[in-house]
């Protein structure tokens, strides 16, 4: 049975890609410091064993991609087949208040685990960038355009990419790019202020409160659910001309934020109450071209905006709020959104 390293396995989507190969008959391994993500999402995750008929379960292992000591440790141990790299700090508007942070996470993690998955002969490496690294004035986003990030997560994103194309024509490493962009599904950290728009507003109406839109609401992006690109993510490696390239995924059909409120809204029974806020620094449209993943992996069927915010909604109601906490160690004020500073 091959070994395989799922890091922020505990997170959202990286969850969602640990069960998937746990039920594909890898032998997971998830590596979470559980800044973002939650041990139960680990444990719910199981797989039958089909000569057995046992139930097998994810190794779990609280750490940090930072602490290259114990990556090295997991890879000398597992000598994973493949790597699948999920940890990060996805947090685009407020990484040009933590730059500092922002590095150490999304780019000094990242190649501490490059070095690993190179020293340890690991088959391929899977990368889950962002479409932050596109910027603004490019929509609809394709792949072949010149990468232009207007934030420092993005910058960040862009970076390891191009570390994995050094590493790939120097050391022979392989690897696979996803830029997937707003998700939305079970799992997701709802009690995170500042990324996940879907399950903020959630959270909110779960509170009682109205939903925080910043500026007029008319910014535009596209929203998919977590069933439609897991599978995209966890057989890249095995997948005929998915080798070496990078791929936009998520869903298609953009919507304004003032739209996604209404739609959530009424997923969640509620009133539609929306606050607005300053505007914030952000790209105003934002949405990408699948034609590249469509074309490698093959059509997949859709779940529309509103099925997708209807399970989600589902599934959030029953979790119950999470309490949502302010950043700890923001490192430049000026500027920063007088809704984040809250406590």
């Amino acid at each position: 049975m091959e070994n395989v390293l799922v890091t922020g396995g505990a997170g959202f989507i990286g969850s969602h890609v640990a069960e998937y190969l746990l039920n594909a008959g890898y032998n997971v391994v998830v590596l979470d410091d559980l800044s973002g993500g939650f041990e139960e999402n680990v444990e719910c995750l199981s797989a039958t064993e089909k000569d057995s008929g046992k139930k097998r379960g994810a190794t779990f292992v609280q750490g940090s991609i930072l602490n290259y000591e114990l990556v090295n440790a997991l890879f000398a141990q597992y000598r994973f087949t493949y790597v699948y790299h999920l940890a990060a700090y996805a947090a685009e508007g407020l990484s040009h208040f933590i730059k500092r942070f922002n590095y150490q996470n999304n780019l000094t993690g990242s190649v501490n685990l490059i070095d690993a998955a190179v020293n340890y002969d690991a088959k391929c490496f899977v990368f889950t960038s962002s479409m932050a690294v596109y910027g603004s004035g490019q929509v609809p986003m394709s792949e072949d355009m010149l990468p232009a990030p207007e934030d420092s997560y993005g910058i960040a994103k862009a970076a390891v990419e191009q570390e994995l194309k050094v590493s790939h024509d120097l050391f022979g490493l392989d690897y696979v790019i996803f830029r997937p962009h707003n998700v939305i599904g079970p799992r997701q950290n709802i009690g995170d202020r500042y990324r996940n728009v879907v399950g903020i507003f959630m959270n909110q109406l779960l509170k009682g409160e109205p939903m925080s839109v910043f500026g007029d609401g008319e910014q535009q992006r596209a929203f998919s659910f977590i069933d439609d690109i897991v599978s995209q993510i966890a057989t890249a490696p095995t997948v005929s001309g998915a080798i070496g390239e990078v791929f936009n995924i998520g869903g298609d059909t953009p919507c304004t934020i003032n739209e996604l409120a209404a739609l959530v809204a009424e997923a969640m029974g509620c009133e539609n109450r929306v606050k607005h806020l300053e505007a914030r620094h952000e790209v105003k449209l934002a949405f990408c071209s699948h034609d590249k993943v469509k074309k490698v992996f093959g059509d997949r069927p859709v779940t529309s905006l509103r099925d997708g915010i209807r399970m989600m909604a589902e599934w959030a109601k029953k979790h119950g709020a999470r309490e949502s906490k302010a950043f700890q160690g923001i490192e430049i004020s000026k500027k920063l959104p007088p809704f984040w500073r809250r406590a």
